[in-house]
């Protein structure tokens, strides 16, 4: 069996909890896990309540726009936006104008679910932030985003 160098670690770390990726993981893990739990009392999914909050905001979406929003696959988005649509949380047209993209839009019901869900998402995020120093929150937030960006494509 050949011997393997095993590379240099991007950082210093004891062990795999210190690297930068496990800790977003971990931060994300438990975001997810305490978003779940928050909007369970509101009968939605994270998906389910990501779609809403950018039909809210950007109305007429199409499911890939969506898809591409909620980081999940166009088959993924498909079942979202078919389980929000049962619950009259959303309209879909069945044809449209020009192109094959299928604008979507909330309906009242739907727009009073996210604004009582939102409530309870926000409050998670709350939370969350008040675990660091409010003078840190614009750099967290700059270093996120560049992290994102030099992962891009």
């Amino acid at each position: 069996m050949e011997d393997r160098v095993r590379p240099a670690a991007p950082h210093p770390a004891r062990d795999v909890t210190e690297h930068v990726g496990y800790r977003l993981k971990r931060a994300s893990a438990a975001l997810r896990s305490a978003m779940d739990k928050a909007l369970r009392e509101h009968g939605l999914t994270v998906p389910q309540y990501s779609c809403l909050e950018l039909l809210d905001e950007q109305p007429g979406l199409s499911n890939a726009d969506l898809a591409r929003g909620t980081f999940v696959t166009r088959q993924s988005a498909n079942v979202v936006l078919r389980g929000l649509k049962d619950a009259g949380l959303i309209t879909r047209a069945d044809v449209t104008d020009h192109g094959r993209a299928l604008p979507v839009h909330l309906t009242p019901a739907g727009q009073q679910r996210l604004h009582v869900a939102r409530e309870s998402v926000y409050a998670v995020e709350v939370r969350m932030i008040e675990a660091i120093p409010q003078r840190r929150l614009a750099a967290l937030l700059a270093d996120l985003d560049a992290m994102a960006e030099a992962l891009t494509d």
